[in-house]
């Protein structure tokens, strides 16, 4: 196997835990009364501390009071998760031709840090914590993990094609 033929399958390894992950997160977002409840039940069972619990909690009754009196709230939602789906389609590109498509990369790169502004602007404005805002900024982080070594190995392949032509 040449070192090329290793990188894009690297590349690709890569690009398929990253949609699976956004699939992931998509579909997570439909059933979010069930899931909050289990969160709920989990936080109560193992040791939590209090400031986290009581916000578990309370996101726990919001979603319930809000899907109880105004469930077409969760239509908003519905489209998040809608959005994760249509966004993991767009890495079929680079997954059939990554360096033709490593706009798509850089492009979520670019997504993956607006989560860092949102957070912290947007945090405060719906009452969402501190510690709560950190764990939303930690998936911008950890999601240009996989993303910048996809964009490393995507250069590598770049600056092959270009000394075989």
């Amino acid at each position: 196997m040449t070192s090329d033929a290793a990188t894009l399958r690297m590349v690709r390894r890569w690009l398929w835990i990253f949609i699976v992950c956004l699939v992931l997160s998509g579909l997570t977002a439909f059933p979010l009364r069930t899931e909050t409840g289990w969160l709920a039940d989990a936080a109560q069972r193992v040791p939590t501390p209090s400031a986290l619990l009581d916000w578990i909690e309370r996101i726990r009754t919001g979603v319930a009071e809000t899907d109880e009196r105004y469930p077409f709230l969760a239509y908003g939602t519905d489209w998040l998760a809608f959005a994760h789906l249509v966004i993991a389609g767009a890495f079929w590109g680079p997954l059939r031709d990554p360096v033709r498509n490593v706009w798509v990369i850089q492009w979520a790169l670019g997504a993956c840090a607006g989560i860092i502004p949102l957070a912290l602007i947007c945090g405060p404005l719906r009452e969402i914590p501190l510690y709560w805002r950190f764990v939303d900024m930690s998936f911008g982080v950890f999601g240009a993990i996989p993303l910048l070594i996809v964009l490393r190995g995507i250069r590598r392949l770049e600056a092959a094609q270009q000394v075989a032509a």
